[in-house]
């Protein structure tokens, strides 16, 4: 009778796995995407860069619409008028002078807040006009600071005179303030054009969309668990069990 040799044991024959060796069984773990994973430097660079220009340019609007608003009610030149009766001092405020550059600092700083209003494809434009708000209330102020007009109209109204005499006009700091607000609304306008497109839009934002309309005529979703959606789908001749899981 032929003896069958025992079957050796398969623990012995089995050779030691070493830590190298992959698991057949296992999937490689996959690499993490910097892109999905938000682990992108540049990308966090561009970021942090679109926050601070996004700072700058709201910080550099309000103060320089402010400022010029603030200017606009301050005397901006003085002076003093001579007629018979002797001298009379005259001061202009600076919206006696112009009032252009508080009107541009109000439109400069409604364009600044309707940045964040509108998408990208607007946002060029309305950054534009900020910028030439900011280019408008500087030339303004600096072209009107030393106007003898207001002056002399004042003048005339005090002395009941149609022409007097105005000596040498002073100019305050004012009309410079002012021109100053100018180029912090240019500033900001400048860096609205150039990093605003990576800057956030309200009406990109979900909430203020419209939800997407059920086209008339069409037939209102169907609940497995009413009754009469189950009668109302049988009425139509449709199969209420079609799509179920």
């Amino acid at each position: 009778m032929t003896s069958v040799p025992s079957a050796r044991s398969s623990d012995a024959d089995r050779e030691p796995a070493t830590a190298s060796d992959p698991d057949p069984g296992t999937a490689p773990a996959p690499g993490r995407d910097p892109a999905v994973t938000g682990d992108d430097p540049a990308a966090r660079t561009r970021s942090r860069a679109a926050r601070r220009a996004l700072a700058l340019a709201l910080l550099c609007g309000a103060l320089g619409a402010a400022l010029a608003l603030v200017a606009s009610g301050q005397v901006w030149s003085h002076s003093t008028a001579s007629f018979a009766q002797g001298k009379l001092p005259v001061e202009a405020k600076g919206s006696d002078v112009t009032g252009l550059p508080s009107a541009l600092a109000l439109v400069g700083l409604a364009a600044l807040v309707a940045v964040f209003a509108v998408k990208r494809a607007a946002r060029f434009t309305v950054a534009g006009l900020l910028t030439l708000c900011g280019l408008g209330t500087l030339v303004s102020a600096l072209l009107s600071a030393d106007d003898r007009g207001p002056l002399a109209d004042k003048a005339a109204r005090a002395s009941g005179l149609a022409d007097s005499g105005i000596a040498a006009v002073h100019v305050s700091a004012w009309p410079y303030l002012s021109a100053a607000g100018g180029v912090l609304l240019l500033a900001a306008g400048l860096v609205a054009l150039r990093h605003g497109r990576g800057w956030p839009s309200m009406s990109g934002s979900g909430r203020y969309e419209r939800a997407p309309r059920r086209p008339r005529g069409a037939p209102a979703p169907l609940d497995p668990d009413r009754p009469e959606d189950l009668w109302k789908a049988l009425d139509r001749g449709e199969d209420p069990t079609h799509g179920a899981a």
